[in-house]
């Protein structure tokens, strides 16, 4: 279920992907050592800048950079909002 919630001017609201349990070899990474994730679906954007358009869009998986964002907290799960310039690439 989608949040009520519409981010103003550049901004998007993103769900970030989970954290790695194992590494590619199997072995399994205790919380401690787990890294921030850095994937994640953009759940609602804003309409962009009077002379910029957005070029994400609800749906997409996108990577930002590892401090990106603003943590917030909707209806008892965790999401980040960010700008759209923070975004690094669409995959």
């Amino acid at each position: 279920m989608t949040p009520t919630f519409k981010p103003l001017h550049d901004r998007v609201l993103v769900q970030a992907a989970a954290a790695e349990e194992k590494t590619a070899s199997g072995i399994i990474i205790p919380d401690t050592a787990k890294e921030k994730p850095m994937r994640g679906t953009v759940v609602a954007a804003g309409p962009g800048k009077k002379d910029e358009p957005m070029t994400v869009q609800t749906g997409d998986t996108v990577l930002y950079g590892k401090y990106a964002g603003t943590e917030v907290s909707l209806e008892g799960k965790d999401y980040l909002i960010m700008r759209e310039s923070d975004i690094l690439a669409v995959i």
